[in-house]
This record gives C-alpha cells, sequence and structure tokens, in this order.
C-alpha cells in the first residue's frame, strides 16, 4: 500500500469515527430537551404502531405548532421517523437509531471489554 493510500484510508476512518460522534451529539442534544424526551419515550412505548401528532399533542397538553417545532427537531437526529398514512402523519422512534447511541454511549464499558451477556437488562460492571 502506497503512502498516498495509507493517508487516504487514515482520514477515511477519522472522517466516519466523526460523523459517529456528530451523530450522537445530534442526538443527545435533542433529547436535552423536556418536551423532546418525552415525545421520545412516548414514542418508544408506542412501539412500530407509532402515534399521530394530535395524540402526542393531546396526551402532553402541547400546542401543536410546538410540538411540530420538537417533531422536526427529533427528526433532524434521526431519533424519530415520519411517515404519511392518508392525511395523517404517523411519527415512530427509529430503534435501529436508538440501539447504535447506545451501543455508542456504552463502547467503552468495562475496560472495553464484552461485559453485556445475551438476554441483560444491564452489564455486569
Amino acid at each position: 500500500m502506497s503512502k498516498a493510500d495509507r493517508l487516504a484510508a487514515v482520514e477515511y476512518f477519522e472522517y466516519i469515527g466523526n460523523m459517529e460522534e456528530n451523530d450522537a451529539i445530534r442526538s443527545l442534544a435533542a433529547l436535552a430537551h423536556g418536551i423532546r424526551l418525552q415525545v421520545f419515550r412516548m414514542l418508544v412505548v408506542a412501539g412500530p404502531t407509532g402515534l399521530t401528532p394530535g395524540a402526542i399533542a393531546e396526551q402532553l397538553d402541547v400546542p401543536g405548532a410546538t410540538l411540530s417545532f420538537h417533531l422536526k427537531e427529533l427528526t433532524a437526529a434521526r431519533l424519530v421517523t415520519q411517515e404519511r398514512d392518508g392525511r395523517n402523519l404517523i411519527y415512530r422512534a427509529a430503534y435501529d437509531h436508538m440501539n447504535d447511541l447506545l451501543g455508542f454511549l456504552t463502547a467503552n464499558c468495562c475496560q472495553g471489554e464484552a461485559c453485556l451477556e445475551p438476554n441483560a437488562a444491564a452489564c455486569k460492571c
């Protein structure tokens, strides 16, 4: 492998690593607001069925415009997906992204050793 190829590989690795960190920062920042955290947790509980903005607004007693802003932030952070079903919008928690975020946050727990046993709710450390 030439010096240029090795340098390109290093730059590629650093770029991918920074993107992962930037995604985590964006996701955590989106969850660092009370309403957004409540909305996200509601959507996690709702499961794959998801919820309409009207149902979310009613449960949280939040104005529609305010909720729309917070849903936009959660969607931009890739924590929530949006799908049109006829005249309704359905929002769902993005479980893949949520699990990736949890994996990123715990990647170095237990000094980098595998500590989470299958079907365990928490790691041993």
